[in-house]
């Protein structure tokens, strides 16, 4: 008589071993999968800085009219399963963009006004929130303007706010000088301990945010980068 009990005792150390192995291969899958958004935001978040910057400070009307493709090229993405978290991060990129361009291209001289334009996308970030819906984008967009908000913080505490706005009004070859008397006004114990203590909290907000999650993983490189791109400009300006 043939025996189902003898079979099923056999396969059912395969199947468990199967399943085992597909778990253990969705969750590499996942990880990996997050440190890709993590390494994207990071790299989104430098993009404004590095082109768009240039870009709205000689063509703005260009700038702000590129968000279009932007918005569009996100909700196509968003709409295919296999892109939509790509389509989801691209579109809190899309809302940064939009603000920088608004901001840079025709209000830089005002650095009051800085973050409250940088602002304009929150209101649509707190309602995909609240719908649960595009929570990659809306993390990725308030990780954004947390650093953001960080560094303009650190401009108010040690009094930078006037050279901001003479950079503005500068030529591009009249900058460098008034970076350097902004480097030595910096250059104090009070400069150098609200820096420490600023990069602590985005050292801190950041390590924190890095939980095994797509959204959380987006606010976590937007908020590293910032340190990374606040580095790079107060080398650049402490080497000139």
């Amino acid at each position: 008589m043939f025996n189902f009990n003898l079979v099923s005792s056999a396969i059912a150390p395969i199947a468990t071993l199967a399943r085992l192995e597909n778990s253990v291969s969705s969750v590499k899958t996942n990880s990996i999968k997050q440190w890709l958004i993590f390494s994207a935001s990071a790299f989104l978040v430098s993009i404004p800085v590095f082109v768009q910057a240039p870009l709205v400070r000689l063509y703005p009307t260009i700038s702000l009219l590129s968000t279009i493709p932007w918005f569009v090229l996100s909700l196509l993405l968003i709409f295919r399963p296999k892109t939509q978290v790509w389509g989801d991060l691209l579109l809190g990129f899309a809302g940064c963009w939009l603000a920088g361009s608004i901001y840079w291209g025709w209000f830089r001289w005002e650095p009051i006004l800085h973050l409250p334009i940088e602002s304009i996308g929150l209101p649509f970030a707190i309602w995909c929130l609240n719908k649960s819906w595009g929570k990659v984008g809306a993390y990725f967009y308030l990780g954004s303007l947390f650093g953001t908000a960080i560094t303009d913080l650190y401009f108010y505490l040690t009094g930078l706010m006037p050279y901001w706005r003479k950079v503005m009004h500068a030529e591009p070859e009249f900058a460098m000088p008034i970076f350097q008397s902004a480097i030595g006004q910096i250059d104090t114990p009070w400069g150098i301990g609200c820096a420490l203590v600023l990069i602590a909290v985005l050292l801190t907000v950041g390590l924190i945010s890095l939980r095994p999650s797509l959204h959380w993983r987006a606010f976590s490189g937007a908020v590293f980068s910032t340190l990374l791109v606040d580095g790079l400009f107060w080398l650049a300006a402490s080497a000139a």
